[in-house]
């Protein structure tokens, strides 16, 4: 019985409902539909594509070890200022200086050899001259099987002069091999600019990289004469940016701040091409912007989040319509120039699109659909190129009663703050 009587009660409460929204419906309609109402003006008008990324110096430099070691002194701090050939750290230097040494120790070998080498030239050069000279007094002191055995030992001292010659040449390359190992335990600045990134401190023993192992990263830095913003743009506005456009930026570390910038780079291959991902995985395919930003004093650092609004059209003095105001509405419901015919038209040609984009233009109470050719697009405002004429009066919202409107509909004025959603 209590099943009952509930089900009794829900279909006498839907009752009551539907019953009171068809008596809201008939009002309305006797009313007019209430909808806001704008007039179609003159506005200057910026087309942006709005893309998020990071803040980079123009030149950012990482330095990494080429020898390792421990480090011994560290001259520097995140943050700091330095000036090119600025000293910022170094390595032990011991082994590297044994080495050297080492080095310099083969080198006087090497030349005592090639001196030893040259001198044993000499002397086999004197003894062929002096074999040569008694033999051209009397061919009997001097045989010719001594004077072809005297050649042949001055040409192989000569061998052993090129020999110790090019043992020097090693050695030399050695010292210079010693010598240049050494000079990397002191790690200088190679520009000028700020310490971004520290990655060491006294102590610590860095690495050089291998094949699969990367090496230590020093320390970084960067020059913040230039900085420039890094956004990603999605592949279906990329083609609207180009070089030069202008841009606000706003950096999150700085809400009270717009800094200017302009386009300086535009990605020719997408950040994560498609041919990199995964067979089952979609990702979205973006292009990295590059925009420098103009001079400022505010204490900028890589890696700040931003967002650039890139102004990708402008006009002055544009007729415009609200964004919210443009609707579609089939070609044969618009009630539009050409009628019946205009509707065989569209029957006979099915290349031609049955959807037609305008606005409700207001007129002594009741509503008009207008066909309108657009524009650029602004943040709230598309620019009119035809259909409209500036003074119209054209619905502007709410959304869904626009959606709803036909040609011919009564329509009320909303009062200003009736503060119903669009």
């Amino acid at each position: 019985m209590e099943t009952r009587t509930k089900i009794i009660i829900g279909v006498i409460t839907v009752a009551v409902l539907g019953l009171a929204g068809t008596l809201s419906v008939l009002r309305q309609r006797d009313q007019g539909i209430e909808v806001r109402v704008e007039t179609v003006e003159r506005r200057d008008l910026e087309e942006i594509v709005t893309a998020s990324g990071n803040i980079r110096a123009r030149r950012t430099v990482d330095i990494s070890s080429d020898v390792q070691g421990r480090v011994l002194d560290l001259y520097v701090d995140e943050g700091d200022d330095v000036v090119a050939g600025q000293t910022l750290l170094r390595l032990e230097p011991d082994q590297y200086e044994a080495n050297l040494s080492r080095a310099e120790a083969s080198l006087a070998q090497a030349r005592s050899q090639e001196a030893q080498q040259t001198a044993n030239l000499t002397q086999a050069q004197r003894d062929l001259d002096r074999l040569v000279q008694l033999r051209a007094r009397d061919s009997l002191l001097v045989s010719r099987q001594q004077l072809d055995d005297a050649r042949t030992r001055v040409e192989v001292q000569e061998a052993a002069v090129e020999s110790a010659s090019n043992g020097v040449s090693v050695a030399v390359a050695g010292v210079d091999e010693s010598e240049d190992r050494l000079s990397k335990t002191v790690f200088t600045a190679p520009m000028a600019g700020k310490v971004t990134r520290l990655n060491v401190e006294e102590g610590e023993t860095v690495i050089i990289g291998t094949m699969n192992n990367p090496g230590s990263l020093v320390l970084t830095i960067s020059d913040l004469s230039v900085i420039e913003v890094v956004v990603q743009v999605d592949e279906t506005e990329v083609s609207e940016i180009s070089l030069g456009d202008s841009a606000g930026v706003r950096i999150d570390a700085f809400p009270d701040r717009r800094f200017e910038g302009t386009v300086t780079e535009i990605g020719n291959s997408a950040i994560n091409p498609p041919s990199g991902q995964a067979a089952n995985q979609q990702a979205a395919i973006d292009f990295e912007v590059v925009l420098t930003l103009a001079p400022n004093d505010a204490p900028l650092r890589p890696d700040l989040s931003a967002t650039a609004d890139i102004v990708v059209e402008s006009r002055l003095d544009a007729l415009s319509v609200p964004i919210i105001a443009l609707t579609v509405r089939d070609r044969d419901d618009t009630g539009g120039e050409g009628g019946e015919a205009g509707s065989e038209a569209s029957r006979s040609d099915r290349d031609e699109p049955t959807d037609v984009e305008g606005a409700f233009v207001v007129s002594d109470g009741t509503v008009q659909f207008v066909p309108v050719e657009i524009g650029i697009a602004g943040q709230e405002y598309f620019e009119v190129l035809s259909g409209l004429q500036e003074g119209d009066s054209v619905v502007a919202g709410p959304y869904q009663r626009i959606r709803q409107l036909r040609s011919g509909d009564d329509i009320s004025v909303m009062d200003e703050g009736s503060g119903e959603e669009g």
